[in-house]
């Protein structure tokens, strides 16, 4: 008779197999790696490189997909109101909104989180410091201020990168500042307080890793709002600049055609933008199911 004891589960493998039972988050994430590989692959896989002014082409402007263009290639979802391939503009489109999504989210999570959890931690002056300037910027919607700075900012990456971090981070202060909160009444805490650790070493070393289950659930919120927020303005002409068509710009650029039936400059960036901010949620929610069992529907 076999008595061997089957080796344990690891937490990795645990939500990877509960993680791989739910279909839809599957799909989403096979869709999502997709997307992220196409768009790294971007310089070797499309015809052109739509930041080329090179390649402007207006005699090629707005023609339908599966066009040949005077460059000698098919246009397979036609040409933009420049004349450049709309294939391009898509995947280098996706380029951008990756780039500015992740960068926004990952600064703003770097800070709001360190704020959170000094505040959480710390309580007192410094935590009512802290909190009633996230409570006041809560306050105002997160569109109207990252149209507010990108305005004052002007057009380019890193503009509008900062934009959005500042729009942004609060939200992931006011979750890390409650998970603190709850984690520094714990017994681990006092004990690591006794020891000849600094408070600024306990919290950010001890106190903020066991924060960080909610903070990814936000973080995955907040990158798929960096992406749509990036497309908003882009879409305003508070953005990307016109040199650098991003997924909002394309959308902006094709839809004074739209009445005229050249309806590809506009609905293929914008599918291509739905599909990729519906992924990044679809996948969030199951990562957010798995960290909180008790929000599983």
């Amino acid at each position: 008779m076999n008595t061997a004891i089957p080796p344990m589960e690891t937490p990795l493998r645990g939500f990877l197999r509960e993680f791989a039972q739910d279909r839809v988050a599957v799909v989403a994430f096979v869709v999502l790696a997709l997307i992220v590989l196409l768009a790294l692959l971007a310089p070797w896989i499309t015809p052109q490189d739509p930041y080329d002014l090179s390649n402007l082409a207006l005699m090629d402007a707005r023609r339908p997909p599966g066009y040949v263009g005077s460059k000698g290639f098919t246009h397979w979802l036609g040409t933009d109101s420049q004349g450049r391939d709309l294939y391009s503009g898509i995947l280098y489109g996706l380029r951008i909104s990756l780039q500015v999504g992740l960068m926004a989210g990952a600064i703003a999570f770097v800070i709001g989180a360190s704020l959170g959890t000094l505040a959480g931690f710390s309580g007192g002056r410094v935590e009512a410091l802290i909190m009633r300037i996230i409570d006041l910027q809560l306050s105002f919607p997160a569109i109207l201020l990252a149209l507010v700075l990108s305005a004052l900012l002007g057009q380019g990456k890193w503009p509008l990168i900062a934009a959005l971090v500042t729009a942004q981070y609060a939200y992931f202060a006011r979750t890390a500042h409650g998970a603190a909160s709850a984690e520094r009444s714990k017994d681990y805490v006092e004990a690591a307080l006794s020891t000849p650790l600094s408070s600024f070493r306990v919290a950010f070393r001890h106190v903020l890793p066991n924060c960080l289950p909610p903070l990814i659930v936000v973080a995955t919120v907040q990158v798929a709002s960096s992406i749509a927020l990036e497309a908003t303005l882009s879409f305003l002409g508070l953005g990307m600049p016109v040199s650098e068509p991003s997924l909002g710009m394309l959308i902006a650029n094709g839809f004074q055609y739209m009445l005229s039936g050249r309806y590809w400059i506009s609905i293929y960036p914008g599918i291509a933008l739905i599909v990729l901010i519906v992924a990044i949620n679809l996948v969030g929610d199951q990562i957010r199911d798995q960290l909180n069992p008790r929000l599983k529907r």
